[in-house]
């Protein structure tokens, strides 16, 4: 494997929460008269800041969010994924088998982070090796947090690969130099190689797939 450090995506990679936390926004949007269609949200919100998705919805309901907004949608998100929330099929077989360097790097803040990892019982494979979009406040499909998780890690781009689910993720990889490999599933796995992405499946391939290189 050419690869000295692999760069993961929380959401959608190491766990499965963008579903949980796409019905919370829809349910709450809702309420504010703002009909969005579940199938759309999971595909338009995938990678984006939640300010950004935030500004969305307003641009929908054309008016202001209620100040407690997103306090309530991370209190009501934080809730369900103590219960809800599940590692992705495969990520467990997958991080034992890698033999070089690896860290996460989201869009979330850390202490959104740190509970999905320690909910789906992956934080001891990342502590010390968490890194987020509030620390810099640079957003995907900017690069500057994968480039951030690099340097960090020390190592170049070119010496890492990022494993990434959404759009704006794969675009950010590339305009920071970064080779990607695309989690993708029927929806988005056009999109994703159209911008770049090397795409797979199912997690259980990734291995193969970096052997390959």
């Amino acid at each position: 494997m050419k690869y000295k450090c692999i760069i993961f995506d929380c959401d959608g990679v190491l766990v499965d929460s963008e579903d949980i936390s796409t019905r919370i926004l829809v349910e709450m949007s809702r309420v504010l008269g703002a009909e969005i269609d579940m199938n759309f949200a999971v595909e338009y919100f995938s990678g984006k800041s939640l300010k950004s998705i935030l500004e969305f919805i307003e641009s929908l309901i054309d008016n202001k969010l209620p100040g407690h907004f997103e306090e309530e949608f991370r209190r009501q998100s934080f809730k369900a994924f103590k219960t809800d929330l599940k590692p992705i099929k495969g990520i467990y077989n997958v991080l034992e088998k890698i033999t070089v360097p690896y860290c996460v790097a989201s869009s979330g803040p850390q202490e959104k982070i740190r509970l999905n990892l320690t909910t789906t019982g992956l934080i001891e494979k990342f502590e010390n090796k968490i890194f987020s979009c509030y620390d810099i406040g640079s957003w995907k499909p900017n690069p500057e947090i994968f480039e951030y998780a690099a340097t960090s890690m020390g190592f170049e781009p070119s010496e890492c690969v990022v494993i990434e689910d959404s759009t704006a993720g794969v675009k950010a990889a590339k305009r920071g130099g970064f080779d990607v490999f695309g989690f993708a599933n029927r929806n988005n796995h056009i999109e994703l190689e159209n911008h770049g992405a090397r795409i797979f499946f199912e997690m259980e391939k990734l291995i193969a797939l970096l052997n390959e290189q």
